[in-house]
């Protein structure tokens, strides 16, 4: 684990914007990824950035702005691509795994109520493979 990760998982703000985020408030959320994302300069940045860009997703969502929603889906499924998949300590491979789920179903037209809620949970204690 890098310095910036190891300072990021103790900045009790990474955990309201995780708490935040895992009840579905999309924009109180979204405000403290990107705080952070502004403050981080190295490889947490595009971990940072990717789940922002899907809390915006969610917030365009509640909003009635699909085409937004599918835009940024879209990006932050990008850029949590060529992260870790236990960046940040967190299980970011569930996450790509329900938000494509998300976009898929937005690109076809198709209801997003029986969707499983997007949440960010710690990664599992299962080894991962690099």
């Amino acid at each position: 684990m890098c310095a910036e990760e190891q300072l990021l998982r103790q900045d009790a703000r990474l955990q309201l914007a995780l708490s935040r985020f895992n009840s579905g408030d999309w924009y109180g959320s979204h405000d403290l990824f990107e705080e952070l994302w502004h403050e981080t300069q190295g490889p947490c940045r595009p971990v940072l950035q990717g789940v922002l860009q899907i809390a915006v997703a969610q917030y365009h969502l509640e909003r009635g702005n699909h085409h937004g929603a599918t835009v940024l889906l879209g990006e932050g499924i990008g850029r949590l691509a060529r992260v870790e998949s236990d960046s940040l300590g967190l299980d970011i491979e569930t996450l790509k795994i329900l938000a494509t789920d998300r976009l898929q179903r937005l690109q076809q037209g198709m209801p997003l109520d029986t969707c499983p809620p997007l949440r960010l949970t710690p990664a599992s204690a299962q080894p991962s493979v690099h």
